[in-house]
């Protein structure tokens, strides 16, 4: 068993596979770029937001130690009154989650959605005809249904697919008139799997939550623009599986995971428009002219982005607009984080670099979970798969300045923890925010007040709290959120599915 590093410098694990692998040692090896939290991060999936995947998840179950979650997130930005017609599924889309169980950047399990969805009632423009109580109340007019295959690869290298499960999906959350216990319909989406685990697919809040504002310049130019979960208040779709550990490993505990969209093509091809790993690198590692190409493409051809990860732009453009000097490159630390897992807990035996998330199975959940995770001092956090809270912005921002490589710092963007409770059994996350709710949506971007955190869902149209702030209280909390996101310490001691 792989035994984590403890401590908030357990990090240190990282600087050991940075000082053995160079540049040189790393082309050889054909390494990766990474992957993103991609919410509109390439120009060909901005047009087709159905098939863009926006968040991956991989973690121990937290009330099920010997079973692992798998979520995985699509369709961005959904604004929850956005009818009539809502945000189904593509019908001619299969939405994967990939699990390499032996470390050679290939996949050995997916676990594949395919979907199928109409009207009841063709005579009226309405989502729902009436209050709906259940997901096969008569007032529920759209149905959507999906097969769940589970295809594993043989010994021979071929594939063995087996259809497991075919459901409906929990709808959109249209209101409180339309679905007056919302709580309960999700309920009833969640099903089990035979030989044990369970699945879901309907729609949830964006787990996902941070101050997007990074892009304007990082942050104003002049930290101006932190402290605002720019995702609160929008819901995504959710696809996640909850199976038995000893389901997914092959005598190594690590696994590796990744998610994509395939779409079928008017030939009757299915062709890759869509992939998800690591969070926050394709949108802010990747450069434009090369995001669709790496959205198409498989781990074991990472190699061709290795040098946006051995030379990343962000820390760049923080010593051009802040003054504060970038770290020395090659990043051969930023390595270890994205394409082979971290030495001694959760890097594969005979490990293939690849960009994909690894997740070391065999250590529990933490009893008091840091958002921060690994860099954090706890090792069931990201990098080592990643759970719902944990706060991947910082996380990314702190290891690109340096946390590694004797550049400790306190970098981030002032957002630590989702708009919405997360939920304490399967599928964890949070209900989607309900279309009745008046500017569900309460980023200053949108209504010029500030989130709270909220307290946990319980259905219908509950909003989210905010706070109406001064200008003067705003200006302080403005100059308090810049100084803590950019406060620096001082130094311390064969052929697979598409």
């Amino acid at each position: 068993m792989l035994k984590p590093a403890p401590g908030r410098r357990s990090a240190t694990a990282l600087l050991a596979v940075g000082a053995t692998l160079t540049v040189g040692g790393l082309a050889a090896l054909a390494p990766t770029g990474a992957v993103a939290s991609s919410h509109r991060e390439a120009p060909l999936i901005l047009g087709e937001p159905q098939y863009d995947n926006t968040d991956v998840y991989a973690f121990v179950s937290p009330d099920k130690a010997d079973t692992v979650t798998l979520v995985a997130n699509w369709l961005p930005f959904e604004e929850p009154a956005g009818g009539p017609n809502f945000y189904p599924f593509a019908e001619d889309a299969r939405y994967n989650i990939h699990v390499d169980n032996d470390g050679d950047a290939k996949a050995d399990i997916v676990y594949r959605w395919t979907f199928n969805s109409g009207f009841r009632n063709g005579n009226t423009f309405l989502y729902n005809t009436g209050p709906v109580t259940s997901l096969t109340d008569p007032d529920l007019n759209f149905r959507e249904n999906y097969k769940l295959q589970v295809i594993v690869r043989k010994e021979n290298g071929g594939f063995r697919q087996a259809s497991v499960l075919r459901a409906q999906a929990a709808p959109s959350n249209v209101g409180e008139a339309s679905m007056p216990n919302y709580a309960a319909l999700r309920r009833q989406a969640v099903r089990p799997l035979p030989g044990g685990g369970q699945t879901f697919a309907g729609q949830a809040d964006d787990s996902f939550f941070l101050d997007l504002r990074l892009f304007d310049l990082l942050y104003g130019g002049d930290l101006s623009e932190v402290g605002n979960d720019t995702l609160a208040g929008y819901n995504v779709n959710t696809l996640a599986v909850q199976v038995p550990t000893e389901a997914l490993t092959d005598g190594d505990p690590v696994i590796s995971v990744w998610s994509n969209t395939s779409q079928q093509n008017s030939a009757g091809k299915w062709k890759r428009v869509s992939r998800l790993g690591n969070p926050l690198v394709n949108e802010v590692v990747i450069p434009v002219k090369d995001k669709d190409r790496f959205n198409a493409s498989r781990p074991q051809g990472d190699a061709q982005f290795l040098e946006y990860v051995t030379n990343p732009e962000v820390p760049q453009l923080i010593e051009a607009i802040y003054g504060i000097p970038a770290p020395a490159t090659p990043r051969d630390d930023l390595v270890a984080v994205f394409l082979t897992g971290i030495d001694g807990l959760n890097q594969p035996a005979n490990v293939v670099p690849s960009e994909q998330m690894r997740l070391n199975t065999s250590i529990p959940p933490s009893d008091n979970p840091n958002r921060l995770g690994v860099i954090g001092g706890d090792n069931a956090g990201y990098p080592n798969g990643r759970r719902l809270a944990d706060d991947v912005l910082d996380i990314s921002l702190q290891v690109l300045e340096g946390e590694l490589v004797g550049n400790p710092n306190d970098f981030g963007d002032a957002v630590n923890a989702n708009d919405r409770t997360f939920g304490r059994t399967f599928p964890y996350v949070a209900l989607p925010h309900s279309g009745s709710a008046v500017n569900a949506g309460t980023g200053t971007n949108r209504t010029g007040a500030t989130a709270l955190t909220g307290g946990a869902y319980t259905g219908g149209g509950t909003s989210i709290p905010v706070l109406p702030v001064s200008t003067a209280a705003l200006g302080l909390l403005t100059l308090f959120a810049g100084a803590v996101a950019l406060r620096r310490r001082g130094t311390a001691a064969g052929t697979q599915p598409a």
